[in-house]
């Protein structure tokens, strides 16, 4: 029994170690190699090593980079979701679906802890780097912790939740659809990026002759699988301002700004994933593309519709998936954008994103709730029929008889049975005979005999006396 325990806490401590140090180990030995492989490509010196591992780190949970007095604030999205979805994985199988509240706590901490102790770490590496390498500046500390803790801090959300969620709703006051409505504002969200994926792929193939000009700036082939690479890791944020474009919204690369009814030129960098944007003049099938948020719409009504519930709070569902997802294109359009040196201010506008967001999947997923029979109608309480009428008791007048129900009126015979025999009348002679005085033979009075003796079987009456 005891060995059992300390075989249970050993392997608790190694999961809570793998949460704590995992993702954010592995994204250190990932940058340190990128790194060390650029430096020996370049024949560079290996001084600062260390401060450039420890600033891209922190870039790769969105932190600026401040080089030579420029900042860096877009942030590639490619390596913070997958920091996030590493954080989610781990989480997860750290947390099993009957754990207890305690060892859910611990899990969390040790996902926030382990990240939080590598930040101090690299802010530590990069100020004392900065001494050596005077165009490298130390981030700010506190956008550095706010950043790394909300990456992960959505990780471990994600991970416990994907587990424990059930039990938690059902443990808390908070109404059971509630899973539904994060369901439906996921589906939203992911049916958005996909389709404004796949509108920039199209533009991509539109505008290929613009992406070979992009890739001509270098000849060197290491040279262009850089600006591969950049693009690949780029490409989340495009989407995303596709997916503002898409839902009225807008987007900006400087002074450059593209929304669906007008584009506005403007220097962009010469980064060939960028070939995708439109040119001006804008043409008539841009404005299409806002049927990309009505169908990002009809899949989270359909994710609403898949339960069917009452009026109110079936409103209440959609509602709240329709601002789950607003606020996550907020917040996927706020990390994606940032100050970029001299091309000024990158990012969509955060106002516009949140209302077209919420706009499509209030309405349109209103209408596919309403079709695809998300509303249940309450039940109609059949009427109630009469109840059958009963006879009162009788009252103590209802208990007088009349006299034909006593006998004593007239005589009604039925068909098979005798007639009535009606009371003779006394005759005259009787009604002034005294009593006692005996009749006439043949008449009623006394009786001339003596009545038989009842206890005398045969009715001969008793034997005389001498």
């Amino acid at each position: 029994m005891v060995e059992d325990n300390r075989t249970a806490g050993a392997r608790q401590a190694r999961d809570l170690v793998r949460v704590a140090f995992g993702p954010a180990v592995v994204a250190v030995v990932v940058i340190a190699a990128v790194t060390l492989l650029q430096l020996l490509i370049a024949n560079s010196d290996m001084t600062g090593a260390l401060g450039a591992i420890a600033s891209m780190w922190l870039g790769v949970h969105a932190v600026p980079i401040s080089i030579g007095g420029r900042e860096l604030g877009v942030m590639p999205l490619l390596p913070v979701l997958m920091m996030v979805w590493g954080t989610a994985r781990a989480t997860a199988r750290a947390t099993s679906g009957r754990a207890s509240w305690l060892v859910v706590r611990w899990v969390v901490a040790s996902a926030l802890g382990g990240p939080l102790l590598i930040a101090a770490i690299a802010l530590a590496v990069i100020h004392d780097a900065s001494s050596v390498i005077t165009e490298l500046q130390t981030p700010s500390a506190l956008r550095a912790f706010v950043s790394v803790l909300v990456v992960h801090a959505v990780g471990a959300a994600i991970g416990v939740w994907s587990r424990i969620g059930r039990r938690a709703l059902a443990a808390s006051p908070l109404p059971n659809w509630l899973g539904d409505s994060m369901r439906a504002a996921a589906a939203g969200v992911l049916a958005l990026l996909g389709l404004s994926g796949l509108v920039t792929a199209g533009s991509l193939i539109v505008h290929w002759a613009t992406m070979q000009e992009l890739f001509g700036i270098t000849e060197s082939i290491f040279g262009q699988f850089s600006l591969t690479v950049l693009s690949v890791l780029y490409a989340p944020n495009v989407i995303v301002g596709t997916s503002a474009v898409a839902v009225g919204s807008s987007a900006h690369i400087g002074f450059a700004t593209f929304s669906p009814f007008t584009v506005f030129g403007g220097d962009v960098p010469a980064l060939p994933m960028l070939a995708a944007v439109p040119t001006p003049p804008l043409g008539p099938v841009w404005v299409a593309l806002l049927i990309v948020g009505a169908s990002s719409g009809v899949a989270v009504g359909q994710q609403c519709a898949r339960h069917a519930l009452p009026f109110f709070p079936a409103v209440a569902k959609l509602l709240i998936a329709a601002a789950l997802g607003a606020l996550a294109m907020s917040l996927l359009g706020f990390a994606g954008g940032g100050r970029l040196g001299n091309f000024g201010d990158v990012g969509v506008d955060q106002r516009a994103l949140v209302v077209g967001v919420f706009f499509w999947f209030t309405v349109v997923g209103c209408v596919t709730v309403v079709m695809a029979g998300g509303i249940r109608r309450p039940r109609r309480r059949p009427k109630r029929r009469p109840a059958p009428r009963v006879d009162e008791p009788p009252g103590d007048g209802d208990l007088l008889l009349s006299d034909e129900e006593i006998g004593i009126g007239p005589d009604v015979s039925d068909d098979d049975g005798p007639a009535r025999q009606e009371p003779e009348e006394p005759t005259e002679d009787q009604e002034h005979r005294e009593p006692g005085e005996p009749g006439e033979p043949g008449e009623p009075g006394e009786p001339d005999e003596l009545p038989d003796d009842p206890d005398d079987p045969s009715g001969a009456g008793a034997p005389p006396t001498t």
